[in-house]
């Protein structure tokens, strides 16, 4: 039996290739299943795992949702399920990374925002197509894409149906960093050991933080901030302690 979604981890880094390469990794039902399931055995031993990247298999990212699947009628677990699932990667404790080489469209573009960083090579084409197809977004575009790149270039985006590159995504602010498609490996590599570097604990109130401010008005997000912070981390001291011990050297 195929696995739509395969996991290897490696050094504190689960990476989750979507695998459906004949088929451009066109998300169906049961690679949706498949990453859910991975999605829940990392939430479940988050102690253990402290970056996840998310990537596609074979010649791109994905090439968005599978439309002969879409017209046929999908054998989801329920109506939401596929929205559900994004909604889990983009809530993983961990800080998640959207590695994306060539085709991202559409409902993988809905799945690759659910990244707190994304990355992209080259070769990269993001595009937002449910207008061509009389589509509506249930998947989180119309919140996550205005929030990263603003409301002005989502209506952009969303309206004209037009073909971003990797650079241009990188102008608008799409994506975090955009790269030669042959350096994309190493620099994977690099922002997970520079993310790995820091504290998991202070990545873990990060995220919730920002997730349970968004929205609020200033003062509600500083108050916020200041009487429901989780405090200190475990390991604040063995880290103070090494830097003023390499500082005395």
């Amino acid at each position: 039996m195929q696995e739509f979604v395969l996991r290897s981890d490696a050094a504190g880094v689960a990476t989750l290739t979507l695998n459906r390469p004949e088929k451009l990794n066109a998300l169906s039902v049961p690679l949706f299943r498949d990453l859910r399931r991975h999605i829940d055995d990392i939430a479940a031993h988050s102690l253990e795992i402290e970056v996840v990247v998310l990537r596609g298999a074979g010649k791109c990212f994905s090439a968005g949702h599978d439309l002969r699947d879409l017209v046929a009628g999908e054998d989801a677990p329920h109506p939401q399920f596929q929205a559900q699932t994004i909604e889990a990667l983009a809530n993983l404790p961990q800080p998640v990374i959207a590695a994306i080489h060539s085709h991202c469209y559409t409902g993988a573009l809905e799945l690759a925002l659910a990244g707190d960083i994304l990355m992209c090579g080259t070769s990269a084409a993001f595009a937002d197509t449910h207008a061509k197809w009389a589509l509506m977004p249930i998947w989180g575009l119309s919140q996550r894409l205005p929030r990263r790149i603003g409301t002005a270039k989502a209506r952009e985006m969303m309206m004209t149906c037009a073909t971003y590159t990797g650079q241009e995504a990188r102008a608008m602010g799409l994506v975090n960093i955009c790269v030669p498609d042959d350096q994309l490996d190493a620099e994977i590599l690099k922002l997970c050991t520079t993310i790995r570097q820091n504290s998991p604990f202070s990545h873990r109130g990060t995220k919730q933080l920002l997730s349970d401010t968004d929205g609020m008005s200033l003062a509600a997000g500083l108050a916020y901030e200041i009487y429901r912070t989780p405090g200190v981390g475990p390991d604040m001291r063995e880290r103070i302690d090494a830097f003023m011990n390499r500082k005395k050297r």
